[in-house]
């Protein structure tokens, strides 16, 4: 029997097929370098992993109440908020979940009608577009240009909207071009999604790890009316390395976070409890793990883009955030090595995992052809070992 027309509608997602292909090959003993991960090669803090235990100890093991996150982790998160973002949350405009994820789709589950439209800037991260389809909604690509930033500009946002329009996706900083928005930038956007009553759903998970003089803001700190329109995703998985632990959180007003409390209570009744007090102590315990990965990512990022900025045809624009490298590729395009020639982004990621055993993801699955992806959140010595292999690599197309 087919399955469900909404499931149909949707594609798997690009990164986790190269990681896949590439844990596939090191399987089989090809010393693959992976450069397409999008979590830290950091260590959960002790401190973290010693409060999971002590839960553990305490017999906090069985079913959580409320459903939308204790109320120790819900008063973490608002403390969070405030001081970081200045955003002021009660409890109940709190919820807890398995992911910022599963956070996002909530958001659109909750809010979001069959047959509606949801706007997605591009370069987006592959489950944004396919979010709207498991709830029979239509994603509506808007592409934006270099010349931009590669970010949504208010103008671009205006023409994308029609009468079904429900929702934005927004993401800053962005994976995978790693470009944040300017406060101005968001002033721009939220004038618009306020003259026109459409919710943004701002991403926000990598808003620990920026870098130089870029300063991260979230748009519903912009002012009431856009405050209440914004949902705000975030989680413990990218500031603190703990991405297997699967907590996100958002904070919204009170309706919207009760409905999507709703659909997590018959999904999954609650998040883990042990994770949620692991969550708890993150949010609470010492900071200095954050400000010792950013430091490595900085060092990191600096080398990648160095690295690929002296490749013949490939460009990359410094990064401002998260931990991605995304150049533009282009220019390779139409070459070839013997008999193999390079197409697409998609041709030059293969070519890069069978010929120089780098797993980069191609920019097609994230909306735009002339780039590629490339995640600096693995060891230097990884890093210097695959640029020399894609040096390599590129100096033999033709």
């Amino acid at each position: 029997m087919p399955l469900a027309h909404n499931v149909q509608r949707v594609q798997p997602s690009a990164t986790m097929a190269i990681s896949a292909r590439a844990a596939a090959m090191r399987r089989d003993g090809v010393d693959v370098i992976a450069l397409s991960a999008g979590e830290p090669d950091f260590d959960t803090p002790q401190n973290i992993k010693d409060a999971a235990v002590r839960a553990i100890a305490a017999g906090f093991t069985k079913y959580t109440m409320p459903s939308s996150g204790i109320i120790e982790l819900k008063e973490a998160i608002a403390a969070k908020f405030a001081a970081d973002n200045g955003l002021h949350y009660a409890t109940e405009e709190i919820i807890v979940n398995n992911g910022a994820k599963h956070c996002l789709y909530l958001a659109v589950a909750a809010l979001v009608n069959p047959g509606e439209e949801v706007i997605i800037p591009t370069p987006y991260w592959v489950t944004y577009l396919e979010q709207p389809r498991l709830v029979g909604a239509e994603p509506v690509v808007v592409e934006t240009s270099a010349d931009d930033g590669l970010k949504l500009t208010a103008d671009a946002f205006r023409k994308a909207i029609t009468p079904r329009t429900r929702m934005l996706y927004l993401n800053t900083p962005s994976n995978p071009s790693g470009m944040l928005y300017t406060r101005a930038e968001l002033e721009a956007l939220a004038e618009v999604a306020v003259e026109h009553g459409i919710y943004v759903l701002s991403d926000e998970i990598y808003e620990k790890l920026v870098y130089d003089d870029a300063e991260h803001v979230s748009i519903a700190a912009l002012g009431p009316s856009i405050r209440d329109l914004t949902i705000v995703v975030n989680g413990v998985s990218k500031a603190y390395a703990m991405t297997g632990w699967r907590i996100g959180y958002a904070g919204a007003t009170a309706e919207v976070v009760d409905g999507m409390n709703r659909i997590q209570n018959h999904e999954v009744s609650h998040p883990a409890s042990i994770s949620q007090k692991a969550a708890v102590e993150a949010l609470t315990g010492p900071q200095g793990s954050i400000e010792e990965m950013r430091t490595a990512f900085d060092q990191r990022r600096r080398y990648m883009v160095d690295r690929l900025n002296a490749l013949d045809g490939v460009r990359c624009t410094m990064p401002q955030g998260a931990f991605y490298a995304y150049p533009e590729v282009h220019e390779l395009y139409g070459s070839r090595v013997g008999d193999r020639r390079i197409e697409d982004s998609v041709d030059l990621c293969a070519y890069l995992l069978d010929e120089a055993w780098v797993a980069c993801v191609p920019g097609a699955g994230f909306g735009t052809r002339a780039h590629i992806r490339l995640s600096y959140a693995t060891s230097m010595q990884n890093i210097e070992t695959a640029m020399d292999r894609i040096q390599h690599a590129v100096e033999r197309l033709r």
